[in-house]
C-alpha cells in the first residue's frame, strides 16, 4: 500500500446522502465537499459515487457553483448507505505498475446495521476501473478493515490502535481474532513488515478508536502525534500513553521514527455531544493537503506545524466545524487511488 503522499491517479468520494449523519446541519454538507473537491481537482481526477442520476445532478450543481472544473470529475453511480468512503471504499495495493483493490470487509464500525450497500462498493469500484481485486478471508469470513483504522509510510510500516482492530467487547470487527493474526493479514495484504500499535483514540471518535483522528505519518520517518495539554480533559492521559508508546517505537529499518506534536483544538460539543474535532484528519492529495479546522485558536498553530514538515505542496485548511458534526471530517470522506506510473 503505498503512502498517501505519493502520486494520485484520482480521489474517491462519495456525494452526501445521509441526512442522518448531520442531523439539523445537513444543507451545509454538500458545500464542504464542494469546497474540497475544488482543492482535489486541480492536481487528479475527482472520482465521484453517487446514488442515482438525480444525485449526480445536484452534485454536478453543487461543484459548477463551488468553482469546480465538471470535466475533472468521473461519477459512479454506486447506491451507498454513507458518504465514508475512506472506510468502505476501495483500499487500493501497487506491485511495480500494477494496481489492485483489496475488498476488506465492511460491518458498518460493527456499529450501524445499514451498511449492505457500502460494503458492496469496493467490488463495484474494482469491475468498472477493470482492476484485479482480492478478498481477504478469515476462514469463511471476510477480514473487516476500515481505511481510518490504518496508516502506512510506504516503506512498510503500518500505524493503527489496539482499541480498534483488536477489540473483542464494545466494537468488534473481527471476532476471536488476536494480534498475530491480526498482524498477518495486515502483512500479508497491505504489503507492509511492521506494525506499531497505539492504544486508545480520541474522545468522541464513535469508530472506537480510528488512528487518523490520532496520529498520521507526513513522511517515511516522521510522525505527527495529537497531545492534549489540559490535564483534565478526557483526551490527556490517552494521548500521553500513546506518545510513550511511540518513544519506544522502530521503523522498518529499525530507526526511531521522529514524533511531532499536534494540538488538539478545544473541546467541540454540540447539542450535547463530543465531537471528534483533530487536526490529524488531513488528506495529501496532489496539489495541496487539507486540512480541518474549527474556528479554534489552535486551527493557525496546527496548519504551521504540518506546513514546516510538509513542503512540496501547499497545506490548506477547511473549516470542518459542521462536517466533524458527522463524527469525521476530511481524511474519513476520501480515498486515494495511487498513480500506475510514479513521476
Amino acid at each position: 500500500m503505498p503512502a498517501e503522499w505519493e502520486p494520485h491517479e484520482a480521489t474517491w468520494l462519495g456525494w452526501p446522502h445521509n441526512r442522518n449523519d448531520w442531523p439539523g446541519k445537513f444543507q451545509t454538507i454538500p458545500w464542504v465537499y464542494g469546497e474540497i473537491c475544488r482543492k482535489i481537482a486541480p492536481g487528479e481526477i475527482v472520482r465521484i459515487i453517487v446514488n442515482s442520476k438525480a444525485h449526480e445532478a445536484s452534485a454536478r450543481r453543487i461543484l459548477t457553483k463551488a468553482g469546480v472544473d465538471v470535466e475533472k470529475a468521473q461519477f459512479f453511480r454506486f447506491p451507498t448507505d454513507r458518504g465514508w468512503t475512506r472506510d468502505f471504499g476501495p483500499m487500493f495495493v501497487k506491485s511495480d505498475n500494477d494496481i489492485a483493490i483489496n475488498e476488506f470487509g465492511f460491518t458498518g464500525w460493527a456499529k450501524y446495521p445499514n451498511h449492505k450497500k457500502d460494503r458492496t462498493v469496493s467490488a463495484k469500484a474494482a469491475r468498472a476501473l477493470k482492476l484485479r481485486s482480492f478478498k481477504p478471508m478469515i476462514g469463511r469470513y471476510p477480514f473487516v478493515l476500515e481505511g481510518g483504522a490504518i496508516d502506512v509510510n510506504g516503506r512498510g510500516t503500518l500505524l493503527t490502535t489496539e482499541e480498534c482492530l483488536l477489540d473483542q467487547v464494545t466494537q468488534v470487527r473481527n471476532p476471536g481474532l488476536g494480534k498475530a493474526e491480526t498482524e498477518r493479514m495486515l502483512r500479508e495484504h497491505l504489503g507492509v513488515s511492521n506494525i506499531l500499535w497505539l492504544g486508545k483514540g480520541i474522545a468522541g471518535d464513535d469508530t472506537h478508536g480510528h488512528v487518523d483522528d490520532l496520529a498520521r505519518f507526513v513522511n517515511p520517518t516522521t510522525i505527527v502525534l495529537c497531545r492534549e495539554d489540559i490535564a483534565s480533559d478526557v483526551n490527556y492521559r490517552p494521548l500521553r500513553e500513546n506518545r510513550e508508546r511511540l518513544e519506544d517505537a522502530r521503523l522498518e529499518d529499525g530507526s526511531k521514527p521522529q514524533i511531532v506534536d499536534l494540538p488538539m483544538p478545544e473541546p467541540l460539543v454540540f447539542d450535547g455531544v463530543r465531537l471528534p474535532a483533530s487536526y490529524a484528519n488531513f488528506y495529501f492529495t496532489n496539489a495541496a493537503v487539507l486540512v480541518p479546522t474549527f474556528n479554534d485558536p489552535a486551527d493557525r498553530k496546527a496548519l504551521g506545524i504540518l506546513g514546516e514538515l510538509i513542503t512540496d505542496r501547499p497545506v490548506v485548511g477547511i473549516h470542518a466545524v459542521d462536517l466533524v458534526w458527522g463524527f469525521g471530517t476530511i481524511h474519513c470522506l476520501t480515498q486515494q487511488q495511487p498513480a500506475r506510473e510514479s513521476p
